[in-house]
């Protein structure tokens, strides 16, 4: 059974069809997903998805885009609702530089405090991070985000960047860009890189694999992500579902709950 790390069933995407296809995830080989906060509004809203759907779990945390709805009182309210059960990571939370807004430094000391929030509640982190490699590794180390863990999402740096995570105990999600044929530095990482240390997502509704490229992406396209890593390391298919389900459940304890 295969483990989705990172999606968003919240948007807007979904509206027509969620529940039919959150509904059918067991019978269609899908175990677990966990819905991933973006934003506020979609951190409560993954947080209600858990509490109505047995294979769904969920992340609490704000992307570096959504920043000007963040505030102190709002870390105090994902500090309390990190102890439901089926809440197991806080994230995304990272660093976005692909555009000028907000601030670099807004960003940076955001992404410290939610790092912080996540050592207090001892939840692992699910990071964030685009056009900003060396920063975010530098934050991470600074804050000691490794006592925590947690899995760098949508991974996109070369395999030196990728050695330095592993080596800090974080896994690396693997999404449908390594099926694209412009995805050439993320096949190289997924042939160094261990497999015990990789994570499969989809980043729902986005990044769908080929053959589905451009077209709305969601969880069970992850055989085709699957298929890909395994023709990569020269496995089988199967061996990836079971390791990286093992990966999964190592780096998100709460979800054996």
């Amino acid at each position: 059974m295969i483990i989705d790390t990172h999606a968003h069933y919240d948007d807007e995407a979904f509206a027509q069809d969620r529940d039919i296809l959150l509904g059918g995830f067991p019978e269609q080989g899908i175990e677990k997903v966990i819905n991933s906060g973006a934003s506020v509004a979609s951190s409560r809203e993954g947080l209600r998805l858990s509490q109505r759907w047995p294979s769904v779990y969920c992340a609490l945390g704000v992307h570096p885009n959504e920043l000007a709805e963040l505030t102190d009182e709002i870390l105090e309210e994902f500090q309390l609702l990190s102890a439901e059960p089926k809440v197991v990571a806080i994230g995304e939370i990272g660093l976005e530089y692909h555009y000028e807004e907000p601030p670099r430094e807004i960003q940076a000391l955001w992404f410290r405090k939610q790092i912080a929030l996540a050592k207090r509640v001892g939840l692992p982190i699910i990071v964030h991070s685009r056009d900003a490699v060396q920063d975010t590794l530098d934050i991470i180390r600074e804050t000691d985000a490794a006592e925590v863990g947690g899995v760098i999402h949508c991974f996109s740096a070369g395999p030196e960047i990728a050695e330095c995570y592993v080596r800090l105990g974080f896994y690396l999600g693997i999404g449908g860009v390594v099926s694209f044929k412009n995805g050439k530095k993320l096949k190289e990482v997924v042939r160094e890189m261990p497999l015990e240390r990789l994570l499969l997502e989809t980043d729902s509704p986005y990044l769908s694999p080929e053959p589905h490229r451009g077209k709305r992406n969601s969880s069970l396209n992850l055989p085709y992500v699957a298929a890909e890593i395994a023709a990569l390391k020269d496995i089988s298919p199967e061996e990836v579902i079971r390791q990286t389900h093992e990966n999964a459940m190592r780096c998100f304890p709460k979800l054996k709950n």
